[in-house]
């Protein structure tokens, strides 16, 4: 049997389990939620157990879906190497627009995507998702024309439109904020992973060129792909739904994880559907906007080093197979690197500093790559500091911003907004770096400073906008005479509730 107490309540009764009170202790207060409970884990395990199993259920599964639809996301960067623009003739911006065209359906459907995994669930929509990509990236290296490139892509933005959103939304549905950037990071790092693991498999399928008269750019997107849907059917009883309707906990153990959430978090309001003027009440938020920009600010670096790090390695004198296995080392730094500021970032419960901080170092990567030009070893020593400054910096943001949101509602339409206006600089990102300003791309590392600076902007404004939210709830009264629904449809911007910074 699991209790429940409230802040400043005094135990009465002796106590049988580790995690109940002793008789006379006054319950603590829980630091972000004023309306707090301290939650009596289930007998038959502990906290530290408990988590232990909601990582295994959650954060494997979710990686490796992430993995593989980033893979075929950026897969057509090493296809490229392999002759990919030759063979369908992708003179001038060709090449820039398809990569470009993904980004339009994946930025217009995210907030819908996450709308829908909340009512479909997310084992159901986003395995269905998946499965479908998977499909959609097998039909991209059967294209014969530039006309079935473009539909290829489109297609694939569409089915890919949920995944991040949809995977960040979920994770922060099952974990306190001081727990979560860990988590946030180490699922994010999918995408360094791939990256990594998309090197050398791009390099070993390389190899193949020729076999049943298909050239290696082609095997490349069929192998992928093909990989990609063959899980996805597994995934389907395998992806984690939400806490409520997690079928691999017991009854008292979903109560119990409900409830620590609620005690950090406000009420999640699971069973309240978002309306209309749901999303339109999260707009209103000036902080919703800027947390758009915080992340809009790295995507353009991001998908700058994601789609064309190749055709930059290229420049420096690697044949296609040495430049496939040059691009695996920064991608695997920063792998480390995110995992490190992550585990600071929980342990000292901050987020503003370690953003900074990252954004700077991958800034201080693009001024060596635009100042330096003639010594090839600190070229490459730059990627690192690109790679890992960005994509460490790029879960922080994102997770500092979701957790900071209340309730489903605000969560799943904030979430979804940052990610997909944030996606909108992919667009910009594809054509920051053209063939023309080989091999020195100064436009194109000049682009992707300017975004970093802009999101380094972003982080102070809604950081100061966070602390001053916090300063001012903590001036005025208490008690505001809010009724449990009133709050629960407030989220975060019940005066109750307190941003982490």
């Amino acid at each position: 049997m699991m209790g429940f107490f409230r802040k400043g309540d005094v135990v009465n009764t002796p106590s049988h389990y580790p995690d109940v009170p002793e008789k006379g202790q006054v319950v603590p207060t829980v630091e972000g939620y004023s309306e707090d409970f301290a939650t009596v884990c289930p007998p038959h395990t502990t906290e530290r157990k408990l988590l232990a199993r909601i990582d295994f259920h959650v954060i494997p599964f979710l990686c490796i879906m992430y993995l593989l639809a980033f893979l075929d996301r950026i897969n057509i960067g090493n296809a490229s190497v392999y002759g990919l623009i030759e063979d369908l003739d992708l003179t001038g911006q060709r090449y820039n627009i398809a990569l470009t065209i993904f980004f339009v359906p994946y930025c217009l459907f995210e907030i819908p995507s996450n709308i829908l995994l909340k009512k479909f669930r997310p084992h159901i929509w986003l395995s269905a998702n998946m499965f479908m990509f998977g499909l959609v990236t097998i039909f991209q290296g059967l294209v014969k024309s530039y006309g079935g490139l473009l539909t290829t892509r489109f297609f694939l933005g569409v089915f890919e439109t949920g995944m991040f959103p949809g995977c960040f939304y979920l994770i922060g549905m099952w974990y306190k904020r001081q727990e979560a950037q860990k988590r946030y990071s180490f699922f994010f790092s999918s995408t360094t992973l791939a990256g990594a693991f998309g090197g050398l498999l791009a390099a070993a399928i390389g190899k193949m060129d020729g076999l049943s008269g298909y050239a290696g750019w082609r095997w490349i997107f069929i192998l992928e792909g093909c990989l990609t849907a063959f899980v996805a059917i597994f995934f389907f009883f395998l992806l984690p739904d939400f806490p409520e309707e997690a079928k691999w906990l017991k009854e008292d153990e979903r109560n119990y994880v409900t409830a620590r959430l609620r005690a950090d978090q406000g009420n999640s309001a699971r069973e309240r559907p978002i309306t209309f003027s749901d999303v339109v009440n999260v707009f209103k938020d000036y902080k919703v906007m800027v947390g758009a920009f915080m992340y809009f600010g790295l995507i353009v670096p991001a998908y700058g080093y994601a789609y064309f790090a190749p055709g930059i390695l290229a420049t420096y004198g690697y044949s296609p197979i040495e430049t496939q296995l040059h691009s695996v080392p920064p991608w695997a730094a920063a792998f480390g690197f995110c995992m490190l500021i992550a585990t600071l970032s929980d342990y000292t419960g901050h987020r503003f500093g370690f953003a900074i901080f990252c954004i700077c170092v991958s800034m201080t990567g693009f001024g060596i790559l635009i100042s330096v030009h003639d010594r090839l070893d600190l070229q490459y020593a730059a990627l690192f500091l690109v790679t890992m400054g960005t994509y460490t910096a790029m879960p922080i943001v994102v997770c500092w911003f979701n957790m900071n949101l209340g309730g489903h509602h605000r969560r799943a339409v904030g979430s979804a907004w940052q990610i997909g206006f944030g996606n909108t600089g992919g667009i910009i990102a594809t054509f920051a770096f053209v063939a023309s300003e080989k091999p020195f791309f100064v436009t194109g590392y000049s682009i992707c400073l300017a975004f970093a600076a802009l999101s380094i902007c972003s982080c102070v404004v809604y950081g100061a906008g966070c602390l001053m939210a916090n300063r001012n709830r903590e001036r005025s009264a208490f008690n505001v005479g809010l009724s449990e629904h009133e709050k629960t449809a407030l989220g975060d911007l019940n005066p109750e509730y307190r941003y982490l910074l």
